[in-house]
């Protein structure tokens, strides 16, 4: 975006003592919010973010993002492992933090350099946010999704927002009774689970590695008290979806390229399996780390697993904003994610979660 569309932005540098952004130096990376980074008058690097959305959205956005700076600052075993922010202007919805030399989580996940001794420290870092106690005013209601009211009719102005793929991802889920029923169930898990300080939308591409390899959280819009199942379930999730993409790819395979071929049902099922089995230890390790950290009531891991399973059915949805047609990728991550919502405590165990 054009920075100098938004001058609210050198507004509140220069309100904080940094100065206007240096125009040459910035960069402005692409989300679902407006982005800027780059060098102040002042030399500070900064990252700035602008919500966009609703206004009220923004602005519930914007205090859930407060109170987690209010909530930090009482977590000792987090400091460090959040970004620092310098300011907000909130009628603008504006946050300004200090810009981290750092690689994402996505961008290791893709490069195959996401260790087990990473994913056992991030496991640690959700473990403490979840066994910290509440601070102040704090969002308690539920996430907007699952919502499964959604999988009996969607409302006539989203029905008419949505593009031909993001139609035939709602239409799978609202013509599968038993997803239906599992997505009640999980529904009512939910709310009846015991609430804690949870990040909501805990993916890893909100994940930042600094150069000495220490894992910083981000992106805390979501914050609220809420089942820390869906965290956990949701870091489990993104690497079961890895695995399901590379079913096409010669990602693990030891340097064959992957045959230029139509693969048999077979095929798939097999390739499937040594992918997940590839990626199951890094799941594994960030389990470990996350029980050093706190105890889980006795349905956690049933919900931490249908909530993987969950994550899988919304990555559906997002992707299907970004092409006109599924790919038969990710129908078959889709039929792992229902898999993994009807049935959870079977699948409990491949996660490793049962050791809970």
């Amino acid at each position: 975006m054009d920075l100098d569309a938004f001058p609210e932005v050198d507004s509140l540098l220069n309100r904080l003592g940094f100065g206007a952004l240096v125009r040459d130096s910035v960069s402005a990376p692409v989300g679902r919010n407006h982005a800027w980074s780059g060098r102040t008058e002042s030399g500070r690097q900064v990252f700035v973010k602008r919500l966009v959305g609703a206004a009220p959205d923004v602005r519930a956005r914007m205090r859930r993002v407060l109170a987690f700076e209010d909530f930090v600052g009482t977590v000792s075993e987090l400091a460090g492992h959040v970004p620092a922010m310098l300011g907000h202007d909130l009628d603008a919805g504006l946050v300004a933090f200090a810009r981290m030399e750092a690689k994402s989580g996505a961008e290791l996940m893709v490069d195959e350099t996401f260790s087990e001794e990473l994913a056992f420290r991030v496991g640690q870092q959700i473990g403490a946010l979840h066994a910290a106690s509440p601070v102040g005013e704090m969002d308690n209601t539920l996430p907007a999704l699952p919502e499964p009211g959604l999988l009996r009719a969607l409302p006539l102005a989203t029905y008419n927002e949505l593009s031909f793929a993001e139609l035939e991802a709602w239409r799978l889920m609202q013509q599968d009774e038993a997803l239906r029923e599992s997505l009640e169930n999980l529904r009512r898990w939910e709310e009846a689970a015991p609430r804690v300080p949870s990040h909501c939308d805990f993916r890893v591409d909100q994940l930042l590695v600094s150069e000495d390899g220490s894992p910083v959280i981000a992106d805390w819009e979501e914050f609220r008290l809420a089942d820390p199942a869906r965290d956990v379930g949701a870091f489990a999730g993104e690497w079961l979806y890895r695995s399901v993409l590379d079913i096409v790819t010669d990602r693990g395979d030891g340097g064959v390229p992957f045959p230029d071929v139509e693969l048999t049902h077979e095929q798939v099922l097999s390739r499937g399996a040594e992918k997940i089995e590839r990626l199951l230890p890094l799941i594994h390790q960030f389990w470990r780390g996350y029980l050093t950290r706190r105890e889980v009531d006795s349905g956690f891991s049933g919900r931490a697993t249908a909530f993987a399973g969950w994550h899988l059915l919304d990555r559906l949805i997002a992707g299907a904003t970004q092409g006109q047609r599924l790919t038969g990728i990710e129908r078959a991550a889709a039929g792992i994610g229902r898999g993994t919502l009807i049935t959870p405590y079977k699948f409990a165990a491949l996660l490793g979660f049962e050791e809970a």
